[in-house]
């Protein structure tokens, strides 16, 4: 069991912005200054598959980071298929319904790392009543 993968929390995306855990060696606080989803449903209508493009700028180094992700999310019988069909009993959704798999690219030598790892996200849905809809991310690197 030595030789699988683990996960290393790296980043989360929240609110506008893509921050580092504490303890993570690449230091990110960056904001998102613009982006565009494509998101499809499947043919077995029972998940959505995403596909996100997204600039980012970073504050501490002023870099920009471009973040591209795919991912699908589990929409039959879940918390996440009540938010998509805009249900009046939808609410915040637990991790566990969307994944993600996430590259970055950035100019920046102190933030060069983010371009050779892979990471992975878990999501969810943040609801509140009279605010628009708010995507968490929790991306992890993954490493052996």
């Amino acid at each position: 069991m030595s030789d699988f993968p683990k996960l290393i929390p790296a980043f989360t995306a929240l609110q506008g912005s893509l921050r580092s855990e504490p303890s993570y060696p690449i230091a990110v606080d960056a904001v998102f200054v613009s982006g565009a989803d494509f998101i499809r449903g499947d043919p077995s209508g029972t998940h959505v598959r995403l596909q996100v493009d997204a600039l980012l700028r970073d504050g501490p180094t002023g870099a920009a980071i471009r973040l591209s992700y795919t991912g699908t999310i589990k929409t039959a019988g879940t918390g996440a298929g009540k938010v998509f069909a805009g249900a009046a009993d939808a609410r915040t959704t637990e991790f566990g319904d969307g994944f993600m798999h996430a590259t970055f690219e950035t100019g920046h030598p102190d933030l060069a790392g983010m371009e050779t790892k892979v990471y992975v996200g878990a999501g969810r849905f943040i609801l509140e009543q009279g605010k628009p809809v708010v995507v968490e991310y929790k991306i992890s690197e993954v490493a052996v």
